[in-house]
């Protein structure tokens, strides 16, 4: 973990440092990147104001989950409300397995396939709501700033395996969030510190959910 720099000197020099990814990723990255700040203009998909540290506050992010993922042939994952495609795009570019990104605004669906052609990606657009899908069952259910846990447990629940992986992007009320968790789903939730902002952290929970 690299001490924290100013959003202006966190670029993609520094995300490439710090998660070792191919100069062939970073290629991919970056063409997302720029195809990112271009449609900003015309949909939201980000906050203009994290745009300066979009390296960090979105690149980084997401590509932190990639060293939990489990090793396994076929890794397949699930990204519920992709949005503006993270994480789960992030993890497409960097070759991590399998994404099905779900996202029901069709701008945003738009705009994920879009970046999947530009660069030469390949990855499942689900442009429905996340309750409506069926016959999905995978190893990984990943989300960001999409729901309260209780939320993302009861959409998880359906689609992931017996013997899969919840991970859960938070920030700084996840305590207050794992509260309206039954206790037995509080004592299996871990809390891994986020690389990207100090205040937040990934939760990580092992299926199967009751």
């Amino acid at each position: 973990m690299t001490a924290a720099l100013p959003a202006e000197t966190y670029g993609s020099i520094e995300f490439q440092r710090e998660t070792g990814v191919s100069r062939e990723t970073m290629v991919r990255l970056q063409i997302y990147a720029d195809l990112l700040v271009k449609w900003n203009r015309a949909i939201n998909l980000v906050g203009p104001a994290t745009l300066p540290d979009l390296w960090r506050r979105h690149m980084l992010d997401s590509a932190q989950l990639l060293p939990l993922l489990p090793l396994r042939d076929e890794l397949t994952i699930a990204d519920l409300g992709s949005g503006a495609g993270f994480p789960g795009l992030v993890l497409t570019l960097c070759g991590a397995g399998h994404v099905h990104l779900v996202e029901s605004d069709q701008k945003k669906a738009t705009f994920l396939r879009q970046v999947l052609r530009e660069t030469g990606a390949t990855a499942d657009i689900h442009c429905c709501r996340i309750e409506t899908l069926h016959d999905l069952h995978v190893d990984i259910v990943t989300a960001r700033a999409l729901a309260p846990l209780p939320a993302l447990v009861a959409h998880a629940r359906p689609l992931l395996k017996s013997d899969g992986l919840c991970l859960f992007l938070k920030g700084r009320g996840v305590g207050d969030e794992l509260t309206q968790l039954p206790k037995a789903l509080q004592d299996r939730c871990d809390r891994v510190p986020s690389r990207s902002d100090p205040a937040g952290c990934i939760l990580r929970l092992e299926g199967p959910l009751p």
